[in-house]
């Protein structure tokens, strides 16, 4: 009987013992298990933190330096062509110039270069500004439009302000009449030939005649 329970008991002992065995087994294998997802997980959130690239620095950094001379030279430019209406030549003339602004020529070329200016329109309101306050003739104003002693304006740009000025000449050329004779007593014939005159005002026989009919 003895021999039967230890029998019995030594059974029981190697089933518990292949159970633990089993057991230790599973647990091994779920443990590696979640220990290479967990590497895996990591490797992911690893990749998914990688810094993306800044494309725009990237952008920035190839472009060369513009030098802050050139960019004041192109904000000079502008408020010139935005306030008085200057020509291409003329404004790099000022920007250049020992009695203006005295940039390098190199940085006055950048600036008309990168300016946005509408020269025609430039053209037109400086025709319009000497029609309302000096009274001149058509030719007198495209003369000056072009002079490179006046304003420096292609041929092309002063055609356009001339042809589309809005200017009364017959008053112009009183006006100017009117000036002759208050300032310089002139008579009237005197102030005609000016009027006319190449190296005068250069309006029309027509102009000139309605500003003599109507002096007082």
């Amino acid at each position: 009987m003895k021999k039967e329970k230890q029998k019995k008991k030594g059974g029981k002992l190697k089933w518990i013992l292949l159970i633990a065995v089993v057991v230790i087994i599973g647990a091994a294998a779920m443990g590696g298990g979640s220990g290479d997802d967990s590497s895996s997980g990591n490797t992911q959130t690893a990749e998914g933190n990688e810094p993306s690239t800044d494309t725009s620095s990237e952008k920035e950094s190839q472009e060369p330096d513009v030098p802050t001379e050139y960019l004041s030279a192109l904000t000079k430019a502008e408020q010139y062509s935005e306030t008085m209406s200057m020509s291409k030549q003329g404004i790099y003339d000022q920007l250049v110039s020992e009695y203006g602004e005295q940039f390098s020529a190199e940085a006055a070329q950048y600036a008309i270069d990168n300016m946005e200016a509408d020269w025609n329109a430039n053209a037109l309101a400086k025709a319009k500004s000497y029609s309302d306050t000096m009274y001149l003739s058509k030719q007198g104003i495209y003369d000056q439009l072009v002079s490179e002693n006046g304003e420096k304006f292609t041929a092309e740009e002063a055609q356009y302000a001339v042809d589309n000025l809005e200017a009364d000449y017959n008053k112009n050329a009183l006006e100017k009449a009117k000036s002759y004779q208050e300032s310089m007593s002139m008579s009237p014939e005197a102030i005609r030939d000016q009027l006319t005159s190449e190296y005068g005002e250069k309006f029309t026989q027509e102009e000139a005649d309605y500003a003599i009919a109507n002096l007082n």
